[in-house]
């Protein structure tokens, strides 16, 4: 007799196939392999005491406070703890119970989300002399090469843009933004690239963006998150797809003193506002691409909460992005110039694929494909 303990859900699955488990038995027992933790934040106490019932009653938990059951208290916080096939279940309880149950099941639903498989690597190139990466900066004469390169070593997107928005940088007058950018925009609609890889706006200057998805770009990185309806409508008319990333302030302060009560909670409620504003233009749910905003307006802690917590933004229906490439974060844990950092992105990288990222924003991309390739060998 062997005994060992299996570890991944991939390799699971290959055990039941080999068993001669039927392909839906085995869909069937795959939602009973993920564990999933959820926090509810404010859960009316009767509900909770109902949805403790109903949890328990399938083999599910949720862990309350210990007087939950005297309903002291309006409100309480409380974790749920459940497989993907009680989740199911929950939802389908919840739907008929009153104190709000009706619409958690449903809150609860957009949890079994599928992960994506495929993995996209965007690529940096900076027009300009302020990134905080010198190695990604580049004049615009050198720039369709070096696009070119990135797209030959495994790039799928090409993320240009002309302005730094690292910590303490300084805002440039959208005619100079403009005019940096113009001669590359130009060489690159020439060069043909656009139909090896799809390239994207790294601003939120609307004559910006409009000039380049007028040069076949196909994508808008907004580090302001869709605050401009004008750029989404850009979006629209073109048929571009839309980064909407969170940011606490502006790049001149955002790092000086970040506050959140739940990072998680309120990051969430940012991206819920801001989809709902870019449905109502015109874009598609699949259209839009959600970053969380490594660094923008967080702290260490607030940054390693987001990354632990990535799966839960998947409920949204929309591809996540991750740009952790060579940030102070990894100095933080590992004192290391920008120069040594690469070891540290690709390991924050990883797990933020582990847990739902399907496009890395990265500057070095060769390192990046083979890392993910091992990677997914082992998942």
């Amino acid at each position: 007799m062997r005994i060992y303990r299996v570890g991944e859900s991939s390799e699971r699955e290959e055990i039941l196939a080999q068993l001669g488990v039927e392909p839906t038995g085995i869909s069937i027992m795959s939602k009973k392999m993920q564990l999933l933790w959820i926090a509810i934040r404010g859960l009316p106490t009767p509900a909770a005491n109902i949805l403790k019932q109903d949890a328990l009653s399938i083999g599910a938990e949720l862990a309350v406070p210990r007087d939950t059951v005297l309903c002291r208290r309006d409100r309480i916080d409380s974790l749920l703890i459940a497989n993907r096939k009680q989740i199911e279940i929950l939802s389908r309880k919840e739907r008929v119970q009153p104190f709000g149950l009706e619409k958690l099941a449903c809150t609860l639903e957009s949890f079994l989300v599928r992960e994506p498989n495929e993995i996209s690597l965007m690529a940096v190139l900076n027009i300009n002399s302020d990134s905080f990466y010198p190695k990604s900066r580049f004049e615009a004469r050198f720039a369709v090469e070096e696009a070119r390169r990135m797209i030959d070593l495994g790039a799928d997107i090409v993320d240009i843009g002309a302005v730094s928005s690292r910590p303490g940088s300084k805002s440039v007058q959208e005619e100079e933004e403009l005019a940096r950018l113009v001669p590359l925009l130009d060489a690159i609609e020439e060069s043909g690239l656009s139909e090896r890889a799809l390239f994207s706006i790294d601003s939120h200057t609307p004559i910006v963006v409009e000039y380049a998805l007028k040069r076949g770009f196909r994508l808008v990185n907004d580090i302001r998150g869709a605050s401009d309806a004008r750029l989404v409508e850009l979006a629209v008319e073109y048929g571009a797809r839309y980064c909407i990333m969170h940011m606490q302030g502006e790049p001149e302060n955002m790092q000086k003193a970040p506050s959140y009560e739940d990072v998680t909670a309120e990051v969430g409620e940012f991206f819920e506002e801001r989809i709902e504003r870019c449905e109502k233009i015109g874009l598609k749910r699949d259209e839009i691409i959600l970053d969380v905003g490594i660094g923008f307006g967080k702290s260490l802690q607030h940054n390693l909460t987001l990354l632990k917590n990535h799966k839960n933004f998947l409920r949204y229906g929309c591809e996540l992005l991750v740009g952790a490439s060579r940030k102070s974060m990894i100095d933080a844990i590992y004192p290391s110039p920008v120069e040594e950092r690469l070891p540290g992105t690709i390991a924050i990288h990883l797990k933020a694929i582990e847990n739902g990222a399907s496009i890395v924003r990265c500057h070095d991309v060769a390192e990046h494909r083979q890392a993910i390739a091992l990677w997914r060998v082992m998942s």
